[in-house]
């Protein structure tokens, strides 16, 4: 990495650190995020050929690149008009979750729920693959970044599963938590994280009721195992609105909340989004 740009990155970092009050907080790490400084009037840049979350003035935009959980550490670059830019990935180990399934319908899936599955599956990554204009182009004052990015916590609650554990679901291998969970009673009320338009609803055979929120620019929340679903698909709806209620709808372990927030096509850390104790 350039001497220059690593110390630029050090020193955002420590800014963002010390901002109690912003996010997303900057950890280029595998399923992490970066926050970079871009070269003056850059309106465009590219991760991996998918477009990234541009913000900042137009003398110091920003980009916002969400990570791969599967990303090797080391060298990685953004394009920019052709050219590359290049920032470190830094190293992380994620733990390991048991979990028992009691629905093993859930866990094992008959043939007969495959076409319901993959046609759920594909309508959620058409969602997470879209890259609308649509964006808050207002900038936190503190941070120089879009207030979009400062996300309100979804619902109160305990975290009972970070991201990026490995899961084992009745003792059969999965892949890595895609989110973060907030357990809650039944019936709490659950809010957008962000102003957005909400993408798409559903009842889906794993997530259960699930919301989709579009913030813009590739930056897509998913709320699932909702109990009920008080938004509607192609509506705006601001930040702190209530969305639905906590449940145990689809795969669970009982009521909670499931959040995942994707990023240029890949899911990260939503802690990095939110301010958690």
């Amino acid at each position: 990495m350039p001497f220059k740009l690593h110390i630029i990155l050090l020193l955002l970092g420590t800014l963002l650190a010390a901002t109690t009050a912003a996010s997303p907080t900057h950890s280029p790490v595998p399923g992490g995020i970066a926050i970079i400084p871009l070269p003056a009037g850059t309106l465009a840049a590219s991760f991996q050929d998918n477009p990234v979350f541009i913000t900042g003035t137009e003398t110091q935009p920003f980009a916002i690149v969400g990570i791969p959980l599967n990303q090797p550490a080391g060298d990685a670059n953004l394009t920019i008009n052709g050219k590359r830019l290049a920032f470190e990935i830094m190293p992380k180990h994620y733990a390991e979750e048991h979990l028992t399934i009691t629905d093993r319908r859930k866990v094992s899936p008959p043939p007969r729920d495959y076409d319901r599955i993959g046609r759920e599956r594909r309508e959620m990554l058409d969602v997470f693959a879209s890259f609308s204009s649509m964006s808050n182009h207002e900038l936190d004052p503190e941070t120089g970044l879009a207030k979009v990015l400062n996300f309100e916590l979804p619902v109160q609650g305990r975290i009972s599963s970070p991201f990026g554990k490995r899961r084992i679901l009745n003792q059969q291998p999965r892949s890595p938590h895609s989110g973060l969970d907030i357990a809650a009673s039944t019936g709490t009320p659950v809010v957008a994280t962000a102003p957005g338009i909400v993408a798409v609803t559903g009842d889906y055979f794993f997530n259960g009721k699930t919301v989709l929120i579009d913030h813009g620019q590739g930056l897509i929340t998913l709320y699932c195992h909702l109990n009920t679903i008080s938004a509607t698909a192609g509506v705006k709806v601001e930040s702190g609105q209530v969305i639905g209620e906590v449940g145990s709808t689809g795969r669970v372990t009982g009521p909670h909340l499931h959040l995942s927030v994707n990023l240029n096509g890949v899911r990260v850390d939503p802690a990095l989004m939110l301010n958690l104790p």
